[in-house]
């Protein structure tokens, strides 16, 4: 464990850099300065990360750029207003209708609690070993101000139904780490109870690292990789994240010669 650490740990300081976001859709929630709109950016980039990465990057700015400010045009809009920027909007299965009723949720939460972020925090216990419970809790009362589950079913995924949700742990791992690549603009919620947003890249090098020996990239499975990461950093258990993924992400990256992950990244391209 702890030449595993050493190891990470050279690749967290070499590659953990804003040099390497690119495409990620993480770079377009650097454009904004408030954290209000950082968050705001930051869950729709995130609800919407599926897919090729160009299509991604289109379809957010696609949503953001009319928007100017995320948070001063949401509390400014009307519901007609909303439906006007959506208008005509589609990425994969994700509808207009989807995009306006994701919005118009997020458009009650800032009017009735200020923040997206004291939404979560209001569902999270000091008790819960993870972000999980009040991940369930969040995804319900964004899902009840959209008008029910069906009416953004393919931006808003939940523990509940056996979900790795793993963009919406991506989006939680943007708020609350700080660091040069994590925002972390969010500051009521404890890094330490963060869960891996487990893709296909972190899948396959968790089980060569050892973290895991499932055969799904499923909610279980991100639960044993994460408490693999947090035996090595019981804090941050998510802080490799970024580094490890980038190498089967950026497009310079996939060339670099690294002995570890030259290791880790035999047989998953």
């Amino acid at each position: 464990m702890v030449e595993l650490r050493r190891e990470l740990e050279t690749l967290y300081r070499a590659y953990n850099r804003r040099t390497y976001v690119h495409p990620d859709p993480l770079e377009l929630v650097y454009r904004y300065d408030s954290p209000r709109d950082q968050e705001i950016a930051g869950l729709l980039s995130a609800c919407l990360a599926y897919g090729r990465v160009a299509q991604i990057l289109a379809s957010v700015r696609r949503l953001l750029d009319p928007m100017g400010s995320p948070s001063a045009f949401l509390l400014g809009a009307s519901a007609r207003e909303i439906r006007g920027l959506t208008r005509g909007f589609t990425h994969r299965f994700t509808t207009a209708a989807e995009a306006a009723a994701l919005l118009g949720a997020v458009q009650s939460v800032l009017r009735t609690r200020g923040t997206i972020e004291r939404l979560f925090v209001d569902g999270l216990e000091p008790d819960d070993e993870t972000v999980l419970p009040a991940l369930s809790r969040f995804v319900e009362r964004l899902r009840s101000l959209a008008g029910g589950a069906a009416r953004c079913a393919s931006l808003l995924s939940s523990p509940d139904d056996g979900s790795a949700c793993k963009r919406l742990n991506l989006y939680l791992r943007w708020m609350v780490r700080r660091d040069a690549v994590d925002l972390g603009c969010w500051r009521g919620v404890p890094a330490a109870k963060l869960v891996v947003p487990l893709d296909t890249h972190l899948f396959r090098i968790a089980g060569r690292l050892g973290l895991t020996r499932r055969r799904q990239a499923d909610l279980k499975t991100a639960l044993e990789v994460t408490a693999g990461f947090r035996r090595l950093r019981p804090r941050d258990p998510v802080r490799y994240d970024f580094a490890l993924t980038r190498f089967g992400i950026h497009p310079v990256l996939r060339g670099h010669s690294v002995p570890m992950m030259e290791t880790l990244m035999k047989g998953t391209a």
